[in-house]
Protein backbone atom coordinates (compact mmCIF):
# COMPACT_ATOMS: atom_id res chain seq x y z
CA UNK A 1 0.00 0.00 0.00
CA UNK A 2 1.37 3.37 -0.95
CA UNK A 3 0.56 6.88 0.22
CA UNK A 4 0.10 10.48 -0.83
CA UNK A 5 2.96 12.90 -0.24
CA UNK A 6 1.78 16.44 0.50
CA UNK A 7 4.36 19.13 -0.09
CA UNK A 8 4.87 22.86 -0.45
CA UNK A 9 6.00 23.98 -3.90
CA UNK A 10 9.51 24.72 -2.58
CA UNK A 11 10.14 21.05 -1.76
CA UNK A 12 8.53 19.13 -4.66
CA UNK A 13 11.78 18.03 -6.30
CA UNK A 14 13.18 16.77 -3.01
CA UNK A 15 9.95 14.95 -2.10
CA UNK A 16 9.57 13.43 -5.58
CA UNK A 17 13.08 11.97 -5.47
CA UNK A 18 12.95 10.91 -1.81
CA UNK A 19 9.62 9.07 -2.20
CA UNK A 20 10.22 7.89 -5.79
CA UNK A 21 7.04 9.57 -7.00
CA UNK A 22 6.29 9.49 -10.72
CA UNK A 23 2.91 11.26 -10.65
CA UNK A 24 1.95 14.68 -9.29
CA UNK A 25 -1.01 16.97 -8.73
CA UNK A 26 -0.35 20.72 -8.64
CA UNK A 27 -2.89 23.12 -7.13
CA UNK A 28 -1.61 26.67 -7.59
CA UNK A 29 -2.74 30.02 -8.96
CA UNK A 30 -2.66 30.24 -12.74
CA UNK A 31 0.08 32.89 -12.79
CA UNK A 32 2.51 30.91 -10.62
CA UNK A 33 5.31 29.25 -12.53
CA UNK A 34 7.41 26.29 -11.48
CA UNK A 35 9.43 23.44 -12.95
CA UNK A 36 8.03 19.92 -12.86
CA UNK A 37 10.64 17.59 -11.32
CA UNK A 38 12.23 15.42 -14.00
CA UNK A 39 11.19 12.22 -12.18
CA UNK A 40 7.52 13.15 -12.63
CA UNK A 41 5.98 11.95 -15.89
CA UNK A 42 4.56 14.86 -17.89
CA UNK A 43 1.61 12.63 -18.86
CA UNK A 44 0.87 11.94 -15.20
CA UNK A 45 1.05 15.54 -13.96
CA UNK A 46 -2.25 17.28 -13.33
CA UNK A 47 -2.26 21.04 -12.82
CA UNK A 48 -5.36 22.59 -11.30
CA UNK A 49 -5.14 26.38 -11.57
CA UNK A 50 -6.94 27.81 -8.55
CA UNK A 51 -6.40 30.23 -5.73
CA UNK A 52 -6.57 29.24 -2.09
CA UNK A 53 -9.93 30.85 -1.45
CA UNK A 54 -13.20 29.55 -0.04
CA UNK A 55 -15.55 31.88 -1.91
CA UNK A 56 -16.48 32.38 -5.55
CA UNK A 57 -13.57 34.13 -7.25
CA UNK A 58 -13.59 37.85 -7.80
CA UNK A 59 -11.33 39.75 -10.15
CA UNK A 60 -8.43 37.53 -11.14
CA UNK A 61 -8.98 35.03 -8.31
CA UNK A 62 -10.08 31.55 -9.35
CA UNK A 63 -12.11 29.63 -6.79
CA UNK A 64 -11.93 25.83 -6.66
CA UNK A 65 -14.95 24.46 -8.55
CA UNK A 66 -16.62 21.18 -9.44
CA UNK A 67 -14.60 20.78 -12.65
CA UNK A 68 -11.30 21.08 -10.74
CA UNK A 69 -12.30 18.49 -8.16
CA UNK A 70 -13.76 16.09 -10.74
CA UNK A 71 -10.46 16.25 -12.64
CA UNK A 72 -8.66 15.44 -9.38
CA UNK A 73 -10.93 12.45 -8.72
CA UNK A 74 -10.49 11.21 -12.29
CA UNK A 75 -6.70 11.64 -12.12
CA UNK A 76 -6.54 9.73 -8.81
CA UNK A 77 -8.54 6.90 -10.40
CA UNK A 78 -5.81 6.56 -13.03
CA UNK A 79 -2.97 6.45 -10.48
CA UNK A 80 -1.50 2.94 -10.41
CA UNK A 81 -0.40 3.29 -6.75
CA UNK A 82 2.94 1.61 -7.43
CA UNK A 83 4.68 4.72 -6.05
CA UNK A 84 3.43 7.56 -3.85
CA UNK A 85 1.40 10.32 -5.47
CA UNK A 86 2.89 13.78 -4.88
CA UNK A 87 0.31 16.52 -4.26
CA UNK A 88 1.41 20.09 -3.74
CA UNK A 89 0.25 23.65 -3.53
CA UNK A 90 2.11 26.85 -2.61
CA UNK A 91 2.56 26.08 1.11
CA UNK A 92 1.29 22.50 1.45
CA UNK A 93 -1.23 23.53 4.11
CA UNK A 94 -4.65 24.12 2.56
CA UNK A 95 -5.30 23.12 -1.06
CA UNK A 96 -3.02 20.08 -1.22
CA UNK A 97 -4.14 18.47 2.07
CA UNK A 98 -7.76 18.89 0.90
CA UNK A 99 -6.90 17.29 -2.44
CA UNK A 100 -5.04 14.44 -0.71
CA UNK A 101 -8.04 13.65 1.49
CA UNK A 102 -10.40 13.67 -1.49
CA UNK A 103 -8.07 11.46 -3.55
CA UNK A 104 -7.72 8.96 -0.68
CA UNK A 105 -11.48 8.86 -0.13
CA UNK A 106 -12.21 8.52 -3.85
CA UNK A 107 -9.86 5.53 -4.09
CA UNK A 108 -11.03 3.87 -0.87
CA UNK A 109 -14.66 4.96 -0.46
CA UNK A 110 -15.43 2.44 2.30
CA UNK A 111 -13.23 4.24 4.83
CA UNK A 112 -14.68 6.33 7.61
CA UNK A 113 -14.39 10.10 7.15
CA UNK A 114 -13.57 10.67 10.83
CA UNK A 115 -10.74 8.14 10.69
CA UNK A 116 -9.41 9.78 7.52
CA UNK A 117 -9.52 13.24 9.11
CA UNK A 118 -7.78 11.88 12.23
CA UNK A 119 -5.10 10.32 10.00
CA UNK A 120 -4.60 13.68 8.31
CA UNK A 121 -4.21 15.45 11.66
CA UNK A 122 -1.78 12.77 12.88
CA UNK A 123 0.28 13.19 9.69
CA UNK A 124 0.26 16.98 9.90
CA UNK A 125 -0.51 19.18 12.88
CA UNK A 126 -0.42 22.11 10.40
CA UNK A 127 -2.91 21.01 7.73
CA UNK A 128 -5.97 23.24 7.37
CA UNK A 129 -7.75 21.80 4.32
CA UNK A 130 -9.42 24.34 2.06
CA UNK A 131 -13.10 24.22 3.07
CA UNK A 132 -14.42 24.83 -0.45
CA UNK A 133 -12.41 21.94 -1.89
CA UNK A 134 -13.61 19.69 0.94
CA UNK A 135 -17.25 20.74 0.41
CA UNK A 136 -17.08 20.06 -3.34
CA UNK A 137 -15.34 16.72 -2.80
CA UNK A 138 -17.88 15.73 -0.17
CA UNK A 139 -20.71 16.41 -2.62
CA UNK A 140 -19.07 14.81 -5.68
CA UNK A 141 -18.18 11.68 -3.68
CA UNK A 142 -21.69 11.44 -2.19
CA UNK A 143 -20.52 11.74 1.44
CA UNK A 144 -23.66 13.62 2.59
CA UNK A 145 -21.73 16.15 4.66
CA UNK A 146 -19.72 13.55 6.61
CA UNK A 147 -16.38 14.62 5.14
CA UNK A 148 -17.11 18.30 5.80
CA UNK A 149 -18.04 17.49 9.41
CA UNK A 150 -14.98 15.29 9.95
CA UNK A 151 -12.57 17.94 8.66
CA UNK A 152 -14.30 20.65 10.72
CA UNK A 153 -13.96 18.42 13.79
CA UNK A 154 -10.15 18.33 13.57
CA UNK A 155 -10.08 22.12 13.51
CA UNK A 156 -7.59 24.55 12.09
CA UNK A 157 -4.01 23.39 12.01
CA UNK A 158 -1.18 25.00 13.93
CA UNK A 159 0.64 27.95 12.41
CA UNK A 160 3.54 27.04 10.14
CA UNK A 161 6.01 28.57 7.73
CA UNK A 162 4.71 26.20 5.04
CA UNK A 163 7.86 24.12 4.87
CA UNK A 164 6.55 20.89 6.37
CA UNK A 165 5.78 18.13 3.85
CA UNK A 166 4.03 15.02 5.14
CA UNK A 167 2.87 11.56 4.17
CA UNK A 168 -0.83 10.69 4.27
CA UNK A 169 -1.47 6.93 4.29
CA UNK A 170 -4.36 6.02 1.98
CA UNK A 171 -6.06 3.86 4.62
CA UNK A 172 -5.55 2.92 8.27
Amino acid sequence: MTAIIVSPLSRIAEMAVRHKSREMVTLIAKEQSFHRPAVISAERHLTLAMNDITFKGTGDLVAPDDAHIQRLIDFAAGWDQSAPLLVHCWMGVSRSPAAAVIAALSLFPDQDEKALAARLRAASPYATPNARIIEIGDRLLGRDGRLVAAIKAIGRGADTDGNVPFVLPLVD
